[in-house]
């Protein structure tokens, strides 16, 4: 399973998203900190779930990492999350 695929599971468990998106950002961070060559490196997530309900958005950011420990001991380097709940 690729990196996108690992996030993609991990939130999908974990949040119940009404609607998650994940865009492989790697390519723009060519020669940056944390950039490996073939990417999965930089991500930017947008998720929608009722679990962000009367959350912060450090709060809603400190749950979608909390659900990535090994993903980012593997190599994620950076994770752009735009987290909404629903009707927001």
């Amino acid at each position: 399973m690729n990196m996108q695929e690992r996030i993609l599971q991990r939130l999908t468990d974990g949040l119940a998203p009404d609607r998650l998106d994940i865009l492989d950002e790697s390519d723009r961070h060519a020669g940056h900190g944390g950039a490996r060559p073939g990417g999965g490196t930089h991500y930017r997530v947008q998720i929608v779930s009722s679990k962000f309900t009367g959350l912060s958005r450090v709060a809603r950011h400190r749950l979608v990492y909390g659900l990535l420990p090994n993903e980012f001991a593997d190599g994620l380097h950076a994770l752009a999350v735009d987290a909404k709940a629903p009707g927001e």
